[in-house]
């Protein structure tokens, strides 16, 4: 099973949308994928159709209770192979109520580990803040992906999960590698031109060398309830997914073949 992690500390970078057109292409390539949703505005949850105000069973429980079965709190969703254990808004407490528990950061790498005959891949939609989300994302992923917005603001966001990066990595003695993605690219400003330039530049190792566009039909797709990739299939927000997971297959496949040679 392969976990992969997606964050970002600031907003509106199109953290949920990279992690539901993935997740909907393996699927659609008979990869059976879990996507999990950690962030307590539970925008993933409400991409299908669930309003994290009011569930009783969310990755909140997973938390509160390590013996509970976590398949309980998996729901399926219209999308066949693609599961979702849900998020709701009392996950923005666990913070102030678990504190510094020990063993508290590794719950999500546990539960996984129960579930690694059931999915092929798994991806998180990860909190936009460090605390005890973020740290058993990053703890139980093998590759982060960082979706950056092609825009000046975001670049200073960028600096600040790559930051917390190194952070977690340096206390959990672990390298985690991870891709950079240019998102919301339009071609049309200057603004995002100058952007991506500036991402070329800074992180040439770990940045995807292309983007994902601006497609109006991101938006309709979220509607529906359903990956633009299998929505929209020959849109151009989905041709560019579809490039976006070639690419991270080829590097897993990469990082495996480096790691059995050692």
């Amino acid at each position: 099973m392969r976990v992969w992690a997606v964050a970002n500390q600031k907003g509106g970078v199109g953290k949920t949308t990279t992690a539901v057109n993935i997740a909907g292409l393996l699927a659609a390539a008979g990869r059976p994928t879990l996507l999990v949703d950690l962030d307590p505005h539970g925008s993933l949850t409400s991409y299908f159709g669930l309003n994290p105000d009011h569930l009783e069973s969310s990755a909140y429980q997973l938390f509160q209770n390590t013996s509970l079965a976590s398949r309980e709190l998996i729901v399926n969703t219209q999308v066949k192979g693609l599961d979702l254990l849900p998020a709701s808004n009392a996950l923005a407490t666990l913070d102030r109520q678990l504190g510094t528990q020990e063993g508290k950061g590794l719950i999500l790498s546990q539960t996984l580990k129960k579930l690694r005959n059931e999915y092929a891949y798994v991806l998180i939609d990860c909190p936009p803040v460090l605390g005890i989300l973020m740290v058993n994302a990053l703890a139980a992923c093998q590759r982060l992906l960082v979706p950056v917005q092609t825009e000046f603001l975001a670049l200073k966001g960028l600096e600040r999960i790559i930051h917390t990066l190194n952070m977690i990595m340096q206390s959990q003695r672990k390298n985690l590698p991870f891709t950079i993605i240019p998102t919301m690219f339009d071609i049309r400003t200057k603004a995002s031109i100058e952007s991506l330039a500036a991402l070329k530049e800074t992180y040439p190792y770990t940045l995807w060398e292309e983007v994902i566009p601006i497609d109006t039909q991101f938006r309709e797709a979220s509607k529906l309830g359903v990956p633009l990739t299998l929505a929209h299939a020959k849109s151009r927000g989905a041709h560019a997914y579809r490039r976006l997971l070639a690419h991270l297959l080829r590097i897993t496949y990469e990082q495996q073949v480096k790691q059995a040679a050692v």
